[in-house]
């Protein structure tokens, strides 16, 4: 938990962060999104995905009820959440607003 602590507080750009599971459905179709996502904006962003099975401390920390989750943080403070399939334009738009 402390090296995604430092993660999204000691990062410059903003810090996608997909709360998923590896048994969820939705979770998998973030995965092509996501690769969309990074391709079309590079080093704007950080994206980091957080399996909740593994890192349950973490995913209560964030309350996170349902899966997947997508978080962004910048300079440390969460500044977007939704739960659920997210479409890669929504999320460039979104990432750019924060760049």
């Amino acid at each position: 938990m402390e090296k995604f602590e430092e993660l999204i507080n000691n990062t410059a750009e903003p810090v996608l962060v997909d709360f998923y599971a590896t048994w969820c459905g939705p979770c998998k179709m973030m995965r092509p999104i996501l690769e969309n996502v990074k391709a079309r904006v590079g080093n704007k962003a950080r994206i980091v995905k957080i399996d909740v099975d593994e890192q349950q401390a973490l995913a209560m920390k964030y309350q996170i009820q349902a899966v997947p989750t997508l978080m962004l943080f910048k300079g440390g403070q969460q500044v977007w959440r939704q739960s659920g399939v997210v479409q890669s334009n929504q999320l460039v738009e979104l990432i750019e607003s924060q760049a």
